[in-house]
């Protein structure tokens, strides 16, 4: 017992030992001790992140030597490809025309030629003498890839009907003046913009598969390949997954050349280059990067260059196998590369400091780098005022909350924390799941599930009953569910403001990748919680600080910190307060108005 004298620290120690000893010490203790399976979800929780960052690590760093390992120039010259790639004659498998040199001697390249050439049906050699000459020739072309009238107007014409001079004619006779005669047709005869001379067969061969017309001469040393491939596409016509109230009403085109003159009609300004590659090593098109040269960052020009360089597959069919070839990190849920139909929003990004990468055969322009705020802005924030601009911003930003969350948030409230509800909500909410026989993961997952189904069948479908059946799909289903008791009538508006904040997202892969996310975070609710749903939070927020866009952090400006860059953040800022380029990209000019 506690005596007059003692201290407080000695009467402290006494009561404890009292308390301890007198009763049963190691029950005390063991009162305080956690159950075993909060140990085992703490361990869990500590160690699944980790191995799942390891792992993403290891793997994606094996990703990128094994696909960098290849070839490093994939803007190979036409002679470096194989007959057999280009889907030319029997007997090229073994590249039997790859060294295969033009004699001069017409009848014997012209038999050549058309071995080279195979069983294509839609290949056409028109053989013609050139006026005044006595001289044999013949064109040949690739039908559906060529212009006729340029064919007509341009060659045939002016060879066979207008043909060489009387007072230049002696000069061509003899044979050993063949050379002479090709640059008579080259400099003089031929009004033509784009000719090429080539001794190669193989490179004639693909040359006119490719869409241009090949010119072959008697005595000629070599032959010419002459214009370019001109096929048939649609008009301009306004961008189909990127519509506005108020804008331009005017997209790309899957034709590459039409799409640089867009871009060069918006951006008139002669520090805006256009650099082509040829891209594929079987099938070859046309790829195009576009920056302004006095903003862009000399660095991150010689960065794209190089990854475009490092690409190694058969044919680029779209512009999304370029951005899954050159993205950062592969495995990544995330997309790091904009894609976008509009023209003025590549302009825009090209007068911040980035750069275009533009693919022959798609209307979709790549553009790098790319932050997550970007994926969550719209043109139109800067055609408005800058009041309804920022209010429109901060309400996608909340709806791309809710299009993540919202279902997460339900199953862990529901199942674990109804205490944190108001009363009479639960008691709404009790009311409502009267008699649904499902806990509320399976409820979630029948009625997302189901959303997810009828909106991929409503794109798929004819356009004209695509929406229809989207709309009165979910409608039909919906009553149905709850009139059967499968689901509860709360959890029909959960889903359908969830659907309806995922459709606010501007761009749709951005919009895919959270409604991805958002199972992931509906199991993580299903199994620890608030908790989890916090953790899993935290693990997507960790996972979006590490990440990169060709050397800019994915959620610039917020990590790291740039305070003149959050005037078009969350906030879009009046016009006339952004003079400056954002900082993130690190432009050469960063100066917007001078």
């Amino acid at each position: 017992m506690y005596k007059r004298g003692h201290n407080t620290w000695e009467y402290l120690q006494l009561r404890l030992a009292e308390k301890c000893w007198g009763g049963n010490m190691w029950s005390t203790i063991v009162s305080y001790v956690p159950e075993r399976s909060i140990w085992i979800q703490a361990l869990l929780v500590l160690l699944i992140p980790i191995g799942i960052t390891l792992t993403m690590r290891w793997i994606n760093a094996s990703i990128k030597r094994g696909s960098f390992s290849r070839s490093k120039n994939s803007s190979i010259s036409s002679r470096d490809i194989s007959p057999a790639a280009a889907g030319l004659g029997t007997g090229t498998e073994t590249g039997h025309y790859a060294n295969i040199k033009l004699t001069g001697k017409y009848s014997t390249d012209l038999i050549s030629v058309r071995e080279s050439f195979g069983q294509n049906a839609d290949v056409h050699i028109r053989e013609f003498i050139i006026r005044g000459t006595n001289t044999r020739a013949a064109v040949m072309y690739t039908e559906g890839l060529v212009d006729l009238d340029l064919i007509d107007d341009h060659l045939i014409t002016p060879l066979m009907l207008e043909g060489v001079p009387e007072l230049k004619q002696e000069g061509f006779v003899h044979p050993d003046n063949a050379h002479l005669l090709a640059s008579y047709l080259k400099d003089q005869l031929l009004p033509v913009s784009q000719i090429q001379e080539t001794q190669s067969l193989q490179e004639l061969a693909l040359g006119v598969l490719l869409g241009k017309n090949a010119l072959l001469v008697d005595g000629m040393p070599g032959a010419m390949l002459i214009g370019t491939s001109k096929g048939k596409s649609r008009g301009i016509d306004e961008p189909l997954s990127e519509g506005l109230l108020r804008g331009p009403r005017i997209g790309f085109t899957e034709e590459l050349s039409d799409n640089t003159g867009i871009l060069r009609r918006y951006g008139s300004d002669q520090s805006l280059f256009i650099q082509k590659y040829e891209v594929g090593s079987r099938i070859k098109k046309d790829l195009a990067i576009a920056y302004i040269q006095d903003i862009a960052d000399p660095n991150l020009v010689a960065e794209v260059r190089k990854r475009i360089e490092e690409m190694d597959m058969d044919i680029m069919l779209e512009s999304g196998y370029v951005e899954q070839l050159i993205e950062d990190s592969t495995l990544s849920p995330f997309q790091q590369i904009l894609n976008t139909e509009r023209p003025d929003r590549v302009i825009a990004a090209l007068l911040e400091g980035r750069v275009a990468i533009l693919l022959d055969g798609t209307p979709f322009v790549l553009v790098v780098p790319v932050t997550f705020s970007m994926l969550l802005q719209s043109p139109e924030d800067y055609y408005e005022r800058w009041i309804p601009g920022t209010f429109l911003r901060m309400l996608r930003f909340m709806s791309a909350m809710l299009a993540l969350l919202a279902p997460a948030l339900y199953i862990s409230f529901i199942s674990f924390h109804p205490g944190l509800i108001p009363t009479k909500l639960v008691l709404t909410i009790i009311e409502t799941r009267t008699g649904v026989p499902f806990p509320s993961i399976i409820e979630v997952l029948i009625m997302e599930l189901s959303i997810e189904i009828l909106r991929e069948a409503g794109i798929r479908l004819p356009k004209p009953i695509g929406p229809a059946m989207g709309i009165v799909g979910g409608l039909i289903i919906g009553q149905a569910a709850v009139q059967a008791g499968i689901i509860s009538q709360f959890l029909v508006i959960v889903v359908a403001v969830t659907a309806i904040s995922s459709f606010t997202i501007p761009v749709y892969s951005a919009g895919l990748t959270l409604r991805i996310l958002r199972f992931a975070a509906m199991f993580s609710a299903a199994v620890l919680g608030l908790y989890g749903v916090v953790m899993f939070f935290l693990l997507v927020c960790t996972h979006l600080a590490r990440l990169s866009s060709f050397g800019v952090p994915y959620v610039s400006p917020a990590v790291p910190y740039h305070m003149s860059d959050w005037k078009d953040f969350v906030i879009r800022a009046p016009l006339n307060m952004m003079r400056r380029r954002p900082e993130m990209t690190n432009p050469v000019d960063q100066d917007r108005k001078k």
